[in-house]
């Protein structure tokens, strides 16, 4: 397969000064990007790993909420469950933000905007133990559901920074960096074969000038 060159290219010393130049910030760039790529990945399989934790916690916590206020409904009847439960106040909007990891921006939820009550809204006499325990439990299934969403979005994210920063790393493996060594090798043979004719030619002349001396 024939190597390519870069083109326009012309095999002076200049040229090839400016080549090596460019070649060498091609493989260091290339380099740091590979650096890069490879910290990004393992970032993104950390984040991973979190995120996998922390679903396997919702799946627990979920199932407990779920039998606790299945239980309260079984104790003190659906309707005043119901009743109960639209008491609760409003808990805010969310706002964004941005986070910064290795230079990627990943949208964050900013949940000082977004209060989760602590304490029930309603009165002991009013409630049972279950119902109790369920709100408990749906107060920290939200808080996780907030993280995992930021979880989420960091996935997304990275992984998008990462099909990037692979994409520049094989343009510079798979093309300029290989038409750049090429190029070099070209005008080093050019400029080589040129020396190789000048010395021929002045020990042609010499020997001509010699000759007409004698």
């Amino acid at each position: 397969m024939t190597e390519q060159l870069l083109e326009g290219v012309k095999p002076t010393r200049m040229e090839l000064l400016s080549i090596r130049k460019k070649l060498s910030l091609a493989e260091k760039g290339h380099n740091l990007l590979e650096q890069k790529r490879d910290s990004l990945v393992e970032r993104f399989f950390s984040v991973i790993d979190k995120r996998n934790d922390l679903v396997n916690d919702l799946d627990e916590l979920f199932k407990d909420a779920f039998q606790s206020l299945i239980q309260a409904q079984m104790i003190m009847g659906e309707d005043q469950v119901d009743r109960i439960a639209r008491l609760s106040p409003h808990a805010g909007e969310l706002e964004f933000t941005e986070d910064n990891i290795m230079g990627v921006k990943i949208p964050k939820m900013d949940d000082q905007s977004f209060t989760i009550p602590k304490e029930p809204s309603y009165g002991m006499s009013e409630s049972c133990a279950k119902l109790d325990d369920s709100q408990q439990y749906f107060r920290t299934v939200m808080q996780h559901l907030l993280k995992l969403a930021d979880l989420e979005g960091g996935i997304k994210s990275l992984a998008v920074e990462i099909e990037k920063t692979k994409r520049r790393v094989n343009v510079l493996e798979n093309n300029l960096i290989p038409k750049l060594k090429a190029t070099q090798k070209y005008i080093e043979m050019q400029l080589e074969e040129r020396e190789r004719e000048d010395f021929f030619r002045r020990k042609r002349i010499k020997a001509l000038m010699e000759s007409e001396e004698e």
